[in-house]
């Protein structure tokens, strides 16, 4: 399998586990334990704990934990074995090549590799004669050479294999490149360049690795199959986890950040010096991107059209932000403009002054709301300010609800009693609607056939006594002698557990002591959620030897009533036989 047990006790000693987690979340003491605001979802009360004692963390919102390893997998986007390698590089231990099994990760480098010299192919086909009509478009749209070399801008010749045949050239295999994705395959079974007579960008990570890239057809193309060619989700990259521009914008975004729509958007502010800015890719914006900015930025500005399209991507993304603790502002550019096009025609300092006239999400919502009402009337100022009832409504801060209705009543007459009761008749219903939400969530749960352990459902009172017994193996495994004596892996009643149990005894028996980096290996994500969830549990409190022996009388019990015939259907001689069995298995207990 793998790195020696020696060496993962190393780079685990090396990097304590609340000092890997702290850089990516305000971590709290409660007792021997810390708590925090979840990195892998959004929510705003704490419910993400770290375990310093045993090196492993939980979030009782999500259901996500692991030990160090898994944590860094997890928030760095990486495979284990490349969070276990990148956690041994920061404490400067060597891990051998050839000590584990590391295919995944070997594909994962290959992909680097091939996307770098496809962005090095693209870039020197933009500068070469031939790549002309490139560079004259991107010059036509302001770019200077300093930029288009900064971005690592290029462009993919008008060709079914020029990129395939220069590839090939550098030795890499067609599978390879399959992989990454910069080829496809017909259904005759040929190959081709996927990006053709494009002007490339590529998508660079935190790290500075190429990624993936975003193809624009150039105006006019009718034949190009649309106006962007992505890479599509590889194993190195995810489109609704990165974001175009943050490799740059992470060192200039500490006190906010410019959410643009394009890639465009983003070189041309980034040449105009607003290095802040980054755009989603080909994909709305996500919880996964929101929690990757706030991990390097304090406040967001949306730069959004002031039509029903942006009011309805400033409701999502305003959702989306929600719990990520970022100040949201809003900024409509003028005329209509997209970002690119108004520098253009305006100059930087005029975009910097509109930037400086953002505004947060409820002014911006307020404002929109009124565009198509004619407020002069008074049936327009009643629609106008029902509407408005309702965006302060949703406000959670009774100071921000306040400053609001003051500023409608004294701009539109309206009386404050009357408004801030139509608010806080809003607020009943809206809470009324959230509790039934609660309450029917909880009558009629909805079983996840995906969760860690389904069978669970099937058989509470097996995992139940299953769980006990690993949480008592954990805290205690000299009592393993007196566990195995009686419960063997194959005895457990769910898969899961079973499988968790006989990797424990492998432990075990080896004169090991279980920790959770031994279970990498064989349990997903979720698996290992579950898992922490259960060593961190209080199920081993007590007296845990009597604890272990009545959850096995439990199991065994458990697992011969799961066995046990199908009496109803059986045949009159199966019937008889079975009675037999019955009455000779009763005197042996008696005689016993």
């Amino acid at each position: 399998m793998a790195i020696s047990e020696s060496t993962i006790n190393e780079i685990k000693y090396r990097n304590d586990i609340e000092s890997v987690i702290s850089p990516y979340v305000s971590l709290k003491r409660r007792g021997k334990n810390l708590v925090g605001l979840c990195p892998f979802h959004n929510e705003k009360t704490p419910s993400f704990t770290v375990y310093p004692e045993n090196g492993s963390f939980y979030c009782f919102g999500c259901g996500v934990g692991g030990d160090v390893f898994t944590f860094v997998k997890l928030i760095e986007n990486l495979d284990y074995i490349s969070a276990v390698r990148l956690l041994a590089e920061r404490s400067g231990i060597a891990v051998e090549e050839d000590a584990y099994d590391n295919s995944l990760s070997k594909l994962k480098e290959k992909i680097y590799d091939i996307n770098r010299e496809s962005a090095r192919f693209f870039h020197n086909f933009l500068m070469s004669e031939n790549g002309k009509w490139a560079l004259d478009y991107l010059a036509g749209r302001g770019l200077k050479i300093a930029t288009i070399k900064h971005f690592g801008l290029g462009a993919a010749p008008d060709s079914w294999d020029a990129l395939t045949e220069h590839l090939k050239a550098k030795g890499y295999s067609l599978t390879d490149m399959l992989a990454a994705n910069v080829i496809g395959k017909s259904q005759r079974g040929s190959y081709y360049d996927r990006f053709r007579k494009r002007v490339m960008f590529p998508i660079i990570d935190i790290r500075g690795r190429v990624i993936g890239f975003s193809g624009r057809a150039m105006p006019g193309d009718d034949k190009a199959g649309g106006k962007y060619v992505n890479t599509s989700d590889t194993p190195v990259y995810k489109k609704s986890e990165n974001l175009f521009g943050l490799n740059f914008a992470k060192k200039y975004c500490e006190d906010r950040v410019i959410l643009v729509e394009g890639n465009m958007d983003v070189v041309s502010l980034h040449q105009a010096g607003f290095q802040n800015t980054v755009a989603p890719l080909g994909t709305s914006f996500t919880p996964a991107q929101a929690k990757l900015l706030s991990r390097y930025t304090k406040e967001i500005v949306l730069t959004l059209d002031a039509d029903e399209a942006g009011r309805k991507a400033v409701q999502k993304d305003g959702e989306v932000l929600k719990d990520t603790g970022l100040n949201v502002k809003v900024v409509t550019v003028p005329d209509g403009k997209d970002p690119d096009e108004f520098i253009k025609k305006h100059g930087a300092a005029r975009f910097g002054a509109v930037l400086d006239g953002a505004v947060n999400e409820i002014e911006y919502k307020l404002l929109t709301a009124v565009s198509d009402i004619d407020v002069t009337s008074d049936a327009g100022k009643v629609k106008y300010i029902s509407r408005a009832a309702d965006i302060i409504a949703a406000s959670e801060n009774p100071i921000e609800r306040d400053i609001y209705v003051g500023r409608m009543c004294d701009k539109y007459g309206v009386s404050r009693t009357v408004l801030t009761e139509r608010i806080a008749e809003i607020r009943r219903a809206n809470a009324k609607k959230t509790a039934r939400k609660e309450i029917n969530s909880i009558i009629m749960p909805k079983f996840d056939t995906n969760a860690p352990n389904p069978e669970k459902r099937l058989h509470p009172a097996a995992a139940a006594a299953e769980e006990s017994v690993i949480a008592v193996l954990f805290s205690h495994p000299d009592f393993f002698g007196e566990a195995y004596g009686k419960l063997k892996p194959e005895q457990m009643v769910t898969s899961l557990n079973s499988r968790i149990y006989g990797r424990m005894c492998g432990v075990l028996s080896e004169g090991g002591t279980p920790d959770i980096s031994d279970f990498a290996e064989i349990l997903s994500d979720s698996q290992m959620g579950y898992l922490v969830s259960v060593i961190n549990s209080d199920l081993a409190r007590g007296n845990p030897l009597t604890v272990l022996k009545d959850c096995i009388s439990v199991i065994l019990n458990e697992k011969e009533k799961k066995n046990a015939p199908d009496v109803k259907n059986m045949d009159i001689d199966d019937w008889a036989e079975n009675l037999k069995k019955l009455a000779e298995k009763k005197r042996g207990k008696r005689n016993g």
